[in-house]
């Protein structure tokens, strides 16, 4: 398509979703998108179109009729406060609904760890222990006899020896 046969810039249905309108520049579709005008919109746009400018601004009302600024902000102030009673009710109901299904869970260990699993772990501890025990005792008593054995070594001397040589000789 030639540029000077382009639409000009403006809101258009979206050609990816039709519920909305995207904004044509006059070469390209833009990343810019907004929900279809609703019936009072249009209605207004009209009007305003319609009337001259100082007249449109003469019209313009910043608070509905009947009402002053000062009811105005009060019926502001009392949606809102309706509106925080409502997100704190929800809030209070959520956390209500969390903390039963929190307590409603039980933990997936206590479903596989039953009275065997704690049997064999008390028996692996035992077995650990007297392993242990068994290597200290190991320890102990090689040491005790390489002691005693040192001892003997040390005392078995030439002298022991000659006694019982001499009471040999002495028989004969």
């Amino acid at each position: 398509m030639r540029k000077a046969d382009a639409p000009a810039a403006g809101w258009f249905p979206d050609p990816e979703n039709r519920s909305r309108l995207r904004w044509w520049d006059g070469l390209d579709w833009t990343e810019i998108r907004r929900a279809v005008p609703s019936d009072a919109e249009l209605a207004r746009n009209v009007v305003d179109t319609q009337m001259p400018e100082g007249q449109a601004q003469q019209n313009f009302q910043p608070y509905p009729p009947g009402y002053s600024r000062q009811d105005s902000q009060q019926l502001i102030t009392e949606v809102r406060q309706a509106a925080r009673e409502e997100i704190d009710r929800a809030a209070d109901l959520f956390n209500a609904r969390a903390q039963a299904a929190v307590r409603g869970v039980t933990p997936l260990i206590d479903q596989y760890a039953g009275t065997a699993t704690k049997w064999i772990r008390r028996a692996a501890i035992v077995a650990i222990v007297l392993l242990a025990a068994y290597f200290v005792f190991q320890v102990v008593v090689q040491a005790s006899f390489f002691d005693w054995l040192g001892d003997r070594i040390d005392n078995f001397t030439d002298d022991s020896l000659e006694p019982v040589t001499t009471g040999i000789r002495s028989q004969l």
